[in-house]
């Protein structure tokens, strides 16, 4: 091997070495914090003119920040591997210090070892230097700062309050109160170099130890942090995706969802394909297949690659097509299958035949009740009009969490959305009931946006509007009609079939549980009596150990989770005056 080759890979391997030793301390810190023993040894040495190794002592927080450490540095974060530099530098340094001023301290075998240890993890953090180089958000370090600020002042109360409360010693000063404390948040086996009048119960030590915990994921969490993406949607990034969608939007049904705008974007060197995404917890979510021509895709998704891997984002797509992951595949990305896509084809409904005769005597008496149906572009709609669409739709939504990300455009009424369609169902004295909302699918289709209605109208409303949707299609020149999305729909079809495997049908047994909240079985019967064609969708990532993360980060952008959110204090500024106009209103399932 040359030794051009040879560099990568002694770089690597520095930069794995520094990762394992973080986690070996970690797994050290806690198991000391919790055995008596252990702790004992660490308190030991750490203790007058000896040192252990760097990060070494027994604590929850100490253990915890090598832990949180060995995680940034596995992400390539170069802020985590500058604080380990600095940290380790300043470390050694005070060791080295130490052994050269004062005799005893180089009379210690177990400190050159140490001083040992500390020397080739720096040496290690230098030649791995260039493996770190994920980027951070540039307001991470103030935001940091002010939860070190903010928290430390709070938990150094808090510990002066349970030490000044329990201290069964005399004579301790202010001063020595604010030491012990210090002490306890750092480690719970160091005690200094010099005895303290201090004599409190042990569960307050732990107590402050496990306050310290708190303030350390409060300041690792605002430090390294991911950026959000390099800005939200803006007006140029929107005009330039309307473009790509006006003339290549019939390829996919989520095409228009592109344009919710607390999405970001990143186009092709070409500029005739872009991936749309969003970043929650590190995960770089984008959704459906990539916009514009598909021979410009490859750009496309290798851009969004590159600024992934840039900022150690964790790469993930929802909901793409068979054909999207099948590009998607090529680069890298692995392919779950999803559920399915309902689409119906305007010219080959009919609700003739003894398998729709449920679904006709539903829409039979609906309709004999006197409600009616309603349908129009949104820019035909009067701007008064709309406003009291929009505010209906608000009252008649189910709970305050805003639901969809993938397929559902989180806005209503919007003047630049004038090409989507209104269904307003009425019921026989006029007053408006229900209404859906379909975003353009190229020239000839639509794809639902979002179901709604008033809770107490008849049963049945919904799957009325649809119908005569389909029936009515043709005024608008609208050929097919893409449907709700069926979660793992082949489980419950084929989990209900005579022979099913156990596994199988265990699954489906999971999700019918679920479906007692998310409505995962109920939107698949819901879409299936249109007798659709079902279009697969799939999830792609890269690694199968991100899996869970990257399902806990879709559940958060479709809004079935709360995602956490820093204290409105220590926020930063969300970029893109585009965000200012985002004002989510709908979801895609009703």
């Amino acid at each position: 091997m040359s030794q051009a080759a040879a560099a990568p890979r002694v770089q690597h391997l520095s930069a794995r070495a520094v990762v394992w030793y973080l986690r070996v301390v970690s797994c050290l810190n806690l198991l000391g914090a919790v055995s008596v023993s252990l702790r004992d040894q660490m308190r030991h040495h750490n203790t007058g003119d000896l040192y252990t190794p760097y990060l070494l002592t027994a604590g929850f927080a100490s253990g915890l920040f090598a832990l949180v450490m060995a995680v940034m540095m596995n992400r390539r974060k170069r802020a985590a591997w500058i604080a380990n530099t600095v940290l380790s530098t300043l470390l050694l340094a005070d060791q080295v210090r130490a052994m050269t001023m004062h005799p005893q301290a180089r009379s210690h075998p177990f400190n050159w070892v140490s001083a040992g240890v500390a020397v080739l993890l720096l040496v290690a953090l230098l030649v791995g230097r260039k493996e770190f180089r994920a980027k951070g958000d540039p307001s991470n370090p103030r935001l940091a700062l002010g939860a070190l600020l903010g928290g430390g002042l709070l938990t150094l109360l808090a510990g002066l309050l349970l030490v000044g409360a329990t201290n069964t010693a005399t004579g301790a000063s202010l001063g020595d109160r604010i030491h012990y404390v210090l002490l306890r948040v750092v480690s719970l086996g160091f005690t200094g170099p010099r005895e303290l009048d201090v004599a409190v119960p042990r569960w307050v030590d732990v107590s402050i130890n496990v306050l310290s915990v708190g303030l350390l994921l409060l300041v690792l969490f605002a430090l390294f942090r991911a950026c959000r993406g390099k800005e939200f949607l803006g007006d140029e990034d929107e005009t330039r995706l309307r473009a790509l969608l006006e003339r290549h939007g019939a390829r996919d049904s989520l095409g228009y969802f592109a344009l919710r705008r607390d999405k970001s974007v990143v186009f092709s060197p070409s500029g005739k394909a872009a991936v749309t995404y969003r970043v929650l917890g590190g995960v770089s979510l984008a959704s459906g297949d990539p916009i514009g021509d598909v021979e410009a895709w490859p750009g496309a998704i290798e851009r969004w690659l590159e600024q992934a891997r840039e900022h150690a984002w964790v790469p993930a797509v929802t909901g793409a097509s068979e054909e999207g992951g099948t590009v998607y595949a090529r680069h890298g990305l692995d392919a779950l299958e999803l559920g399915d896509e309902a689409i119906v084809e305007v010219d080959e409904f009919t609700l003739e035949g003894r398998a729709m005769r449920g679904v006709r005597q539903a829409h039979n008496k609906v309709r004999r009740a006197g409600y009616t149906v309603m349908l129009r572009r949104h820019g035909d709609i009067a701007d008064k009009e709309m406003e009291t669409l929009v505010r209906r739709a608000d009252q008649w939504r189910d709970g305050q969490t805003e639901r969809g990300f993938s397929m559902a455009l989180g806005r209503l009424g919007d003047p630049a959305d004038g090409r989507c369609v209104m269904l307003e169902c009425r019921d026989g004295q006029g007053e408006l009931r229900a209404l859906l909302s379909f975003v353009p699918w190229g020239e000839h289709g639509l794809s639902l946006d979002l179901m709604r209605r008033d809770r107490e109208s008849d049963n049945g409303l919904l799957e009325f509007m649809v119908i005569e949707l389909l029936q009515g299609a043709a005024q608008l020149g609208i050929e097919r009609v893409s449907l709700n999305f069926a979660v793992f729909r082949a489980v419950f079809e084929r989990g209900s079939r005579l022979g099913a495997g156990p596994f199988l049908r265990a699954w489906r047994s999971v999700l019918m549980f679920f479906s007692r909240w998310w409505q995962i079985e109920s939107l698949y019967r819901a879409n299936a009596k249109y007798r659709p064609q079902w279009e697969p969708r799939y999830l792609l990532f890269e690694r199968s150990r991100d899996l869970p993360r990257i399902a806990l980060v879709n559940a958060c952008a479709e809004g079935f989770i709360a995602a956490p959110r820093l204290p409105s204090l220590l926020r930063g500024r969300r970029r893109g005056a585009a965000v200012e106009a985002q004002k989510p209103v709908l979801e895609r399932a009703a």
